[in-house]
């Protein structure tokens, strides 16, 4: 069985070790590697990495955040989530939104119908075909529309997932065509392992293996005295539970999703968080 930390731990060493250097949008420049996997064993708990401290109300919060079609900054700052502002002040907006980012996707695909402007809640058609049709390969949710990405503050770096069932357990891999490894994947890593639980609880499936499939990889120069700390870091300390009492369902032909009161962990026992500067675009 497979557990993330030491898949994460081999891929900052392998950036440590390997990765190119590469200049980007924000002027810190990286080390970069390109087309990485990440695979998780759900059984061995939740995906909430223990040899730093994680925040899980970030993670929380911005994944029911999206499953609510939000793109709004209030929700996210009236949960002490603050790491969108600098995007949102760096977009230029004045509207108190980010655009139409990964709720508006999710929820409220915009479609051009002849005269007509349509909205498709891609992630109520993937529970109803999970619910009815579990064998399909098509059980996918994209936030990659080409249409709007001018409109966005920030083009989705985790860009599409895809859901697998076989056998009474469900899979779920996600898309992400840039991570920075060591401040914001782990984070990444966290929110689409609750997703995969989330889906599971109502459908009566075990959740299987989480995995992320990565285009560029990259730790900035600024973060790579911080993870080497964390790559230094030898003790191994178990994941924690994650306790759920709902998860995503139809009612009455509506998607419920559950309040983040619904949602907590338990046996979370980190080492020390390991500080790094958040590094916004130009």
């Amino acid at each position: 069985m497979i557990n993330i930390e030491n898949e994460y731990r081999g891929l900052v060493s392998g950036i440590l070790g390997s990765g190119v250097d590469k200049d980007d949008r924000t002027g810190v420049g990286t080390k970069s590697v390109f087309g990485r996997q990440l695979v998780h064993d759900m059984s061995l708990g939740f995906p909430l990495l223990t040899n730093k401290r994680m925040y899980f109300n970030s993670a929380r919060t911005e994944l029911l955040w999206i499953l609510h079609g939000k793109t709004d900054m209030k929700y996210l700052q009236d949960n002490n989530v603050t790491y969108w502002d600098a995007d949102y002040k760096r977009s230029g907006r004045t509207d108190g939104t980010l655009g139409p980012v990964y709720g508006a996707q999710w929820r409220n695909w915009k479609v051009i119908n002849g005269y007509y402007t349509i909205y498709e809640d891609q992630l109520f058609n993937l529970v109803k075909n999970i619910k009815e049709n579990p064998s399909s390969r098509r059980l996918m949710v994209n936030a990659w529309n080409v249409g709007q990405l001018k409109d966005m503050a920030l083009p989705p770096c985790h860009y599409a997932f895809q859901v697998y069932i076989n056998n009474g357990k469900m899979d779920l891999m996600w898309m992400q065509r840039s991570a920075d490894v060591f401040l914001g994947l782990p984070y990444d890593i966290a929110m689409y392992g609750l997703l995969l639980e989330l889906l599971c609880k109502e459908t009566d499936y075990t959740p299987g293996k989480l995995i992320a499939q990565l285009g560029d990889c990259h730790i900035y120069k600024n973060h790579i005295d911080a993870a080497n700390c964390y790559a230094y870091r030898k003790e191994t300390n178990d994941l924690p539970d994650l306790d759920l009492q709902r998860g995503i369902d139809i009612i009455d032909n509506e998607l419920y999703i559950p309040s983040k009161e619904l949602i907590t962990i338990s046996n979370y026992n980190p080492l020390p968080a390991i500080p790094a500067k958040l590094n916004v675009g130009k």
